[in-house]
């Protein structure tokens, strides 16, 4: 009896390793803020910062030593899949106004790199203060 069960086992370990493309599932992980391109059109220059966390939401990164930047992160991996999407917006701000908001998202409708004029957001590089 003892040797059967032992020979299943070993059979059925062994079989295991011979079926091919069996992963176990992977979950989709979502981090930090989405910001769409229709978020990004209702922004307008001059908008205070509760106006823009009304729209975009709070910010995921509020550096103490450049309170007037706000800077939205989202990192996306699909499931079962090593597809990863990122985004990166940052907000600035002058005397408490939007002053303008570079990333790697522009508004609907507008070319990317371009200066947006129906939402009067700039466009631009990322990263750069």
């Amino acid at each position: 009896m003892k040797r059967v069960l032992s020979l299943a086992v070993a059979i059925s370990a062994a079989a295991c390793s011979w079926i091919p493309n069996i992963s176990p599932h992977r979950m989709e992980i979502q981090q930090g803020n989405f910001v769409s391109q229709e978020m990004m059109a209702q922004l307008k220059l001059g908008m205070s910062k509760e106006q823009v966390r009304f729209i975009l939401g709070t910010p995921l990164i509020a550096d103490v030593f450049h309170a007037d930047r706000w800077d939205y992160v989202f990192t996306r991996i699909r499931a079962n899949s090593r597809e990863l999407e990122q985004r990166r917006i940052a907000v600035y701000f002058e005397d408490g106004k939007l002053k303008r908001v570079d990333g790697d998202v522009v508004a609907s409708g507008e070319p990317r790199g371009a200066a947006s004029g129906a939402a009067g957001v700039e466009g631009g590089s990322r990263g750069k203060p």
